[in-house]
């Protein structure tokens, strides 16, 4: 069975939605035997790439900063499976990013063409052969963590191993509430973990499952706003900031 590690870029860690629904993704993917390891960026401390390439130019496939990105390169360079976790922010969590600019030394500074695009591919000794992306969203249409899909998929597909595909919740607050329909979401969620392991796409009908409506679109629209109103008044962002935390 692989080893995966999943990385949570959501700033509220264990508390945020993304950990809810990133959790249970995971247990399935327990449940058909692999190993998985939980990384939270919020307690890395990962300093922002200094952009000079001495990891493609003077020493090859080694970072010149010293910080927690290099333990996590061991992990990485030793993962099968990278779950990516994350809500959508504009458009990811800071930690995150940095650590996404921070995994160039993992790539070989050798130029291909493939599928009509200049691509690189990860050194030999990187056994990461697949990247999925569990997203998270406050708002009500699943497009709008189209950006974060785009960014996974893009890392996946330069480093020339597979983009496992998109499991997406939007709205995921209302989870937390809607408990009937969050048993079918929760469902839906441990059936693509395990498919994610046994190999091949995770069919479109969990995909769809787990990104179905919890509510209407004016519904959560007025809640939300009507939150922001109250929360003007009274000159304070504090039940605004809770609502959308995730």
């Amino acid at each position: 069975m692989p080893k995966v590690l999943a990385i949570n870029g959501s700033p509220r860690m264990e508390k945020g939605h993304t950990a809810l629904v990133l959790g249970h993704f995971l247990e399935g993917i327990k449940e058909e035997g692999a190993s998985v390891e939980i990384i939270y960026t919020k307690k890395l401390k990962i300093k922002p790439c200094i952009g000079d390439f001495q990891c493609w130019h003077d020493k090859i496939g080694v970072c010149i900063q010293k910080d927690d990105m290099q333990a996590l390169y061991k992990k990485l360079k030793n993962t099968e499976i990278l779950v990516i976790g994350s809500p959508i922010y504009l458009p990811l969590p800071g930690e995150l990013q940095n650590l996404f600019n921070r995994i160039i030394p993992l790539y070989e500074p050798i130029l291909e063409f493939r599928d009509g695009r200049t691509r690189l591919k990860f050194h030999d000794d990187v056994k990461i052969f697949k990247i999925v992306l569990v997203g998270t969203g406050g708002w009500w249409e699943v497009e709008n963590l189209d950006l974060v899909v785009g960014i996974v998929k893009h890392i996946a597909t330069d480093a020339g191993v597979e983009f496992g595909g998109a499991v997406l919740r939007p709205h995921a607050q209302i989870m937390r509430e809607n408990k009937d329909k969050a048993k079918e979401v929760i469902a839906a969620l441990r059936r693509a973990g395990q498919l994610c392991v046994k190999g091949g796409n995770i069919s479109s009908d969990v995909l769809s499952a787990i990104s179905q409506p919890l509510i209407s679109e004016p519904e959560l629209r007025a809640r939300q706003n009507q939150w922001y109103l109250k929360a003007k008044q009274e000159q304070s962002i504090t039940g605004y900031r809770r609502l959308f935390s995730r």
